[in-house]
């Protein structure tokens, strides 16, 4: 067992919590960390990172939904003696261009790629998980799915080889510095058959239907979203319909010697767990 400490951001979070249950079953020292947990951590408050970044060698990032922070962060880790920093990021941020989606994630990768310690970046397509939490499977369990997206497939990515991923990475020192990961799954599919194949799986009556951006956001703000936050996943479907992002990689079975979980393993473990059951 190892005494290096490894630091896991958003430890409450979609990726986090699995990232470091994986890292405590190798017997690898982990503090979690987020801004509910036992080890506080808040991106917007940088007078406490100096205490959670004490002993820490190597750190799990995944960054807040703003430009800027994690340049601070870099800098305090670089000064704390941490070695290594693995940064979660998205599919194809390459070529994101000129759209105004991702500047946050763009802003850490910057962050990261330009700091003096070893990194890697593991850039993430739309997980799957996503139908079954947040933001999808509210309306998906109402029977209607309705996206600003048509025929560009989407390589969806399962949250457990995210995890799987993550955790390989971090306690590989060495072998996977100065890398960029894309991660996706094996083959992509439109929004309307992810919609389609989890009302076959579930038996639930499921229609998908498509709308402009506009109508999406507002629907959005309708639900309670904010007018920032129901943009910036509206800006999301306007990069996605420009193909950019819908191809990929063997990245997942590069770093873990096997191939990515496809959206049908998921779909019939979100449908046993009765995932879209009012």
């Amino acid at each position: 067992m190892s005494n290096d400490i490894t630091l896991v951001l958003g430890a409450t979070g979609n990726t986090g919590r699995r990232v470091a249950a994986r890292l405590r079953l190798r017997d690898t020292p982990v503090r979690a960390a987020s801004r509910s947990s036992r080890t506080p951590f808040d991106w917007f408050q940088p007078a406490g990172w100096d205490q959670v970044l004490q002993g820490i060698t190597a750190a799990y990032v995944v960054p807040p939904p703003a430009p800027g922070p994690v340049h601070h962060f870099v800098a305090r880790a670089e000064a704390a003696g941490v070695r290594r920093l693995v940064l979660l990021s998205g599919h194809g941020a390459d070529d994101w261009g000129d759209s105004p989606f991702g500047l946050d994630m763009r802003s850490a990768e910057d962050a990261v790629r330009g700091s003096a310690l070893e990194w890697t970046v593991l850039r993430a397509s739309n997980f799957a998980q996503n139908f079954d939490g947040h933001p999808f499977r509210a309306p998906l369990a109402a029977g209607e799915l309705a996206l600003p997206a048509g025929a560009v497939p989407e390589p969806f990515i399962d949250l457990e080889d995210v995890a799987d991923v993550a955790a390989t990475v971090l306690t590989e020192p060495g072998r996977h510095a100065g890398r960029v990961y894309e991660l996706t799954g094996p083959r992509g599919l439109t929004w309307a058959e992810a919609a389609e194949m989890i009302s076959r799986a579930s038996g639930l009556p499921i229609a998908y239907r498509r709308i402009s951006p506009a109508e999406y956001t507002a629907a959005l703000v309708r639900d309670g979203w904010n007018e920032d936050e129901a943009q910036h996943l509206t800006e999301m479907f306007v990069l996605l319909e420009r193909g950019t992002t819908a191809w990929t990689t063997d990245d997942v079975a590069t770093v873990l010697g096997r191939a990515p979980r496809t959206f049908e393993d998921f779909v019939l473990r979100a449908t046993a767990a009765q995932a879209w059951r009012c």
